[in-house]
């Protein structure tokens, strides 16, 4: 199976999805422990959530599993989040705080090293390359990072997550006007709750590639999977709920394009 899968468009958009993936090569399956053969951190069904939501839209997914490697986290390792709970490049536990590995079993340095190259360079190397012809094309693009996380993680945050976290990196990921058409968007949703930069304020992907005085701008969007699935297994996708959800993420792209396209970003920040 190949690593990644790139679709290409015309528009002016970029979806990123590092996390759909569950493809776990024989020989990691067999010394993840029966924790991490569940699988339990996929972002499911988030291809299928985004699915035809906006014409000329390139999308850049990862096929790989987050326990072979996480293509959202920062490669030399550091931490997204210091001093908070979270997941390592190669994670060693779940988001519960469960180790993932049968003992003795768990890859070292060197291992972790072969497994960027062969994953994580490649995804990222592809998802530059679709941002480069995207800027190429139109002066500006916009990556919408795509993701989905159980409401409920203990571990992770304290109660319920909104259902819309929408992260900018403290609103220097990208314009301001890009920030402000997607919050409106998730504010006026009148059955979803919604935070800007809260416990998810966009991971390694929005922080590296959200350049916007260069034409590059960056926002991760997690969502919240009741809202659209269960959340427990086998990870049943909802219809009637993802019905009710899909207008709102088709509506955010919808106005990022035409931002996008109105030239308005490229006179606040002409590529360098």
């Amino acid at each position: 199976m190949n690593g990644f899968d790139v679709e290409q468009g015309l528009g002016p958009i970029v979806l990123g999805q590092p996390h759909g993936g569950t493809y776990t090569p024989d020989a990691i399956v067999a010394r993840l422990n029966d924790t991490g053969r569940a699988l339990a951190d996929t972002d499911w069904h988030i291809n299928r959530l985004y699915s035809g939501l906006l014409s000329d839209v390139t999308v850049v997914r990862s096929n790989v599993h987050r326990y072979v490697i996480d293509a959202n986290r920062d490669p030399d390792g550091r931490s997204l989040y210091p001093g908070q709970n979270t997941t390592t490049l190669v994670p060693l536990t779940d988001f519960d705080g469960r180790p993932i590995w049968k003992t003795g079993q768990e890859p070292g340095a060197d291992e972790v090293e072969d497994r960027r190259l062969a994953y994580h360079a490649p995804y990222h190397g592809a998802l530059e390359a679709e941002l480069q012809r995207v800027r190429a094309r139109h002066g500006v693009a916009i990556l919408f990072d795509c993701h989905s996380i159980r409401s409920r993680i203990p571990f992770l945050f304290s109660g319920d997550l909104p259902v819309f976290s929408i992260g900018s990196n403290d609103s220097t990921s990208c314009d301001l006007a890009v920030e402000q058409a997607v919050l409106d968007v998730a504010n006026n949703a009148p059955d979803f709750s919604s935070v800007l930069n809260g416990r998810f304020k966009g991971g390694w992907t929005t922080r590296h590639y959200g350049r916007p005085e260069q034409g590059f701008h960056a926002i991760q969007m997690e969502i919240a999977q009741r809202a659209y699935m269960d959340e427990a297994p086998p990870w049943t996708w909802s219809a009637e709920r993802a019905e009710q959800l899909r207008p709102y993420l088709k509506l955010m792209l919808e106005r990022l394009s035409d931002l996008a396209l109105s030239d308005a970003l490229a006179e606040r920040g002409a590529p360098k």
